[in-house]
């Protein structure tokens, strides 16, 4: 069994295919998807897709990249969803929720700030309601992490890993696990290549980030998340382990770090 622990199902590029993309990871042998959201939007979106399609799940956030059109009322639409859809057993995380240092405007610093004021905010939404966080991690693990250690939330996933070892130390001590997916597959990322070698198996979790971030034999193609298996070939090789060991252990991550699809998992 795998889990695509971060995919964007709900997708421009994905218009009219979500039913035939989950069918053809679900044949691949993707029995579970994680949809997270990424701005007041889509928040139904993601919640009506979930419930739709089998094996799928939901985040609700608002993600940095969207943060300089988002207002403090999405925030409010934000939690008071969350507290309605608390019955609901497919919502399973606050996000996508995060910092990006890495796009340009976004480092301005009235943009800086409101990225750190959302993001604090949604950690808050995350802590009262007991959800984990799924995070956007792009030149901001430091940043992330403070954050973190001043407004305590159950653990997550730190999407898209790309920092040292020491702040992946940091992120897994704080109750993470790293998500891997296309990156891994290029020769050329020696940094993620070695953190997925070497970082404890109970830290990994596998991911497309579909339509974005495509393995190597795809790019610049769509992702989808019917690569995932052959991604996890990859994560497999660097480790020197069974495709099944990695099946299993991944999977035992994502039910760890996000409990209430752990819960669904088990019936």
């Amino acid at each position: 069994m795998w889990i695509d622990s971060h995919c964007h199902l709900d997708a421009a590029e994905f218009v009219g295919e979500p039913v035939a993309l989950a069918e053809q990871a679900h044949a691949a042998g993707v029995s579970w998807i994680v949809i997270p959201a990424v701005e007041r939007a889509n928040f139904l979106v993601v919640a009506e897709l979930a419930a739709n399609l089998p094996g799928c799940v939901y985040a609700l956030g608002i993600h940095p990249l969207y943060v300089p059109q988002a207002n403090e009322d999405d925030l409010l639409v934000l939690r008071e969803l969350v507290a309605a859809s608390l019955a609901d057993s497919r919502l399973v995380a606050i996000g996508e929720i995060g910092l990006d240092f890495f796009v340009p405007a976004l480092c301005e610093p009235a943009l800086r700030e409101k990225q750190e004021f959302f993001y604090a905010e949604q950690l808050k939404i995350a802590r009262d309601f007991n959800l984990p966080v799924i995070l956007h991690v792009r030149r901001s693990q430091d940043m992330l992490l403070k954050y973190l250690r001043r407004i305590h939330v159950s653990g997550g996933i730190a999407h898209a890993f790309n920092g040292s070892e020491q702040q992946a130390e940091a992120f897994i001590n704080l109750g993470f696990a790293l998500g891997f997916g296309g990156a891994m597959t290029f020769t050329r990322a020696l940094q993620i290549r070695r953190l997925a070698t070497h970082l404890p198996h109970q830290a990994i979790v596998l991911e497309t980030d579909a339509p974005d971030i495509s393995p190597a034999w795809l790019h610049p193609a769509c992702n989808s998340p019917m690569q995932l298996p052959q991604i996890a070939a990859v994560l497999a090789q660097l480790r020197g382990q069974p495709v099944a060991t990695i099946a299993r252990q991944t999977s035992d991550n994502v039910a760890r770090v996000l409990p209430r699809l752990g819960s669904l998992m088990m019936h």
